[in-house]
């Protein structure tokens, strides 16, 4: 078959429920395992710092293979090496829930992450394939409510699933899902047998794996080995920087040989887009590991409960998405993601004044108000970045911006954590420089028990409490800085030129199928 085939709607609906239930499988899995950790290690009998490497070798496994994708899918046709992932992906989960030690789970896993790093960035670039420009915003629209709930809804999923049958479940929950998106793949995507190939830049691929790959162990394990003051970090942090300065280099010089086509970062809406999505990515994924922990920790919420209280988030996500894919093409969108970035902002100026004695109403309400600027933020930045991308380089693209969206969300959530450990720390001795028995105020009838000290129980409760009051101060602190980087990302939109406007395509040329020869 050559040139582009021609498929009815149908085809294109069929196509898009079988990749998103694709990619809401991958985006529920990145975060699914995380609640049940503690019951995973007690089933193996695991160490603290063993167990980490159930989400390192899945996380670093997805970051190497993730740049990958654009070759692979030149080389071989979208559709086979989607069907591959998804096939690799499903197999995986189950020997996941099947394995007897950690070492096979942690194997398993990385088997996980190698599969479904082409998820996400594959079936965006076959909904950009068989659709019309103008509808480019409704199916990115579309593509991201599987993206962005994904990783909202699957800490809930797994605490209900782990409570109620077994951690196992967390992983065999994805075999009637990978199934049937398998057979839709199969069936209703069709290929040409000629697709876009290039040559393999082997040293531009292995370079920029070893600075991803190094970045992730550094950042996924810098907490547990306390940062620079371990050597594995140190050496985690060198390997990263020599490969990532060697690949930049590679790329400036190699020319039409590069691993990275250089035509992305020609583009000024790929290259400010890639760069709002990278920052975007660090909050999103950030006030997702803050705030359940929050709940928890301080104020002693259930894991189901925390589940709920966070789910308004991913709500507003869903209905601005279905707002702006009606939106997308009769307004600016540069408008529109200032509007989400400015909601953003508002939200996180919220959580500045969270406090102990909240209930639930500033939760759900803030987070439902940065789930619906998020939502607005995330379908035209998408629609701007790729519209006007040649197909020969889109799936190279959309792997990369997930690339940068992972990486963000990486960064962002070992940063902020860092700077929570460190500010509790700070807060802490601040708050203890006048809880000394020559202090009036630290004595009865101002200082109540349980509180005391003169008895080691005492000492131990008011620790506690000043402990607990100097986490909420550094909760603040953090989503205070939070708001700062969204406010200052904001100049980036004077950056970005406005799409052409493109005409409304006759009835057919958007095919149902992907277009013969031309499946990168």
């Amino acid at each position: 078959m050559r040139g582009a085939a021609r498929g009815p709607v149908a085809n294109r609906r069929a196509i898009t429920a079988s990749i998103m239930l694709a990619t809401i499988m991958q985006g529920v899995d990145n975060t699914i395992a995380n609640v049940a950790l503690p019951h995973i290690q007690g089933s193996l009998s695991a160490a603290q710092d063993q167990i980490a490497w159930v989400l390192t070798s899945y996380i670093v496994a997805a970051a190497i293979t993730m740049p990958l994708t654009g070759w692979l899918a030149g080389r071989f046709g979208i559709k086979y090496i989607f069907l591959m992932s998804v096939g690799g992906f499903t197999l995986a989960s189950a020997l996941c829930g099947s394995a007897t030690s950690l070492g096979e789970l942690v194997f398993y896993r990385l088997l996980q992450g190698v599969c479904g790093a082409g998820l996400v960035p594959l079936s965006q670039s076959i909904l950009m394939q068989i659709n019309p420009p103008e509808r480019h915003g409704q199916a990115i629209a579309v593509w991201g409510i599987g993206v962005m709930l994904g990783p909202i809804f699957g800490p809930m999923l797994g605490g209900w699933l782990t409570e109620s049958y077994s951690w196992r479940w967390i992983f065999y929950i994805n075999l009637p899902v990978g199934m049937v998106a398998f057979l839709g793949i199969m069936i209703f995507i069709r290929e040409g047998r000629h697709a876009h190939r290039e040559a393999f830049d082997f040293f531009g691929f292995a370079t920029l794996s070893v600075a991803v790959g190094a970045l992730q162990m550094m950042l996924d394990r810098g907490e547990i080995k306390d940062w620079f003051g371990s050597t594995e970090i140190w050496v985690e942090a060198a390997v990263a920087g020599v490969a990532g300065y060697l690949f930049v280099v590679h790329t400036a010089t190699a020319g039409e040989r590069s691993f990275l086509n250089r035509d992305l970062l020609k583009n000024i809406n790929f290259a400010v887009g890639t760069i709002l999505m990278f920052l975007i990515g660090g909050i999103l994924s950030g006030t997702l590991a803050l705030v359940p922990t929050m709940l928890q920790s301080l104020m002693d919420y259930p894991v189901f409960t925390t589940g709920l209280v966070t789910a308004p988030r991913g709500v507003g996500t869903m209905a601005a998405m279905f707002l702006v894919g009606r939106l997308i093409n009769r307004v600016d969108n540069r408008l529109i993601i200032l509007s989400g970035l400015l909601m953003t902002v508002v939200s996180l100026w919220q959580m500045t004044g969270f406090s102990l004695q909240m209930g639930m109403a500033p939760v759900i309400t803030s987070g439902l108000l940065q789930g619906f600027g998020l939502g607005c933020t995330f379908v035209p930045m998408n629609t701007m970045a790729l519209s006007n991308l040649p197909r020969h380089i889109l799936t190279q693209g959309t792997a990369l911006r997930s690339l940068m969206r992972n990486l963000g969300g990486s960064i962002g959530i070992s940063v902020f954590e860092a700077l929570l450990t460190q500010n509790t720390q700070i807060v802490h001795s601040r708050l203890i420089e006048h809880l000394r028995p020559d202090n009036p105020l630290a004595r009865a009838p101002f200082l109540l028990a349980p509180y005391s000290l003169t008895s080691p129980s005492g000492i131990a409760a008011l620790n506690a409490e000043v402990t607990r009051q100097a986490a909420m101060v550094a909760y603040i602190d953090v989503y205070t800085f939070m708001m700062v980087i969204v406010a200052v990302t904001i100049p980036l939109l004077l950056l970005v030129r406005p799409p052409r406007r493109t005409r409304v395509a006759p009835a057919g040329v958007a095919s149902a199928n992907l277009p013969a020869g031309r499946a990168a």
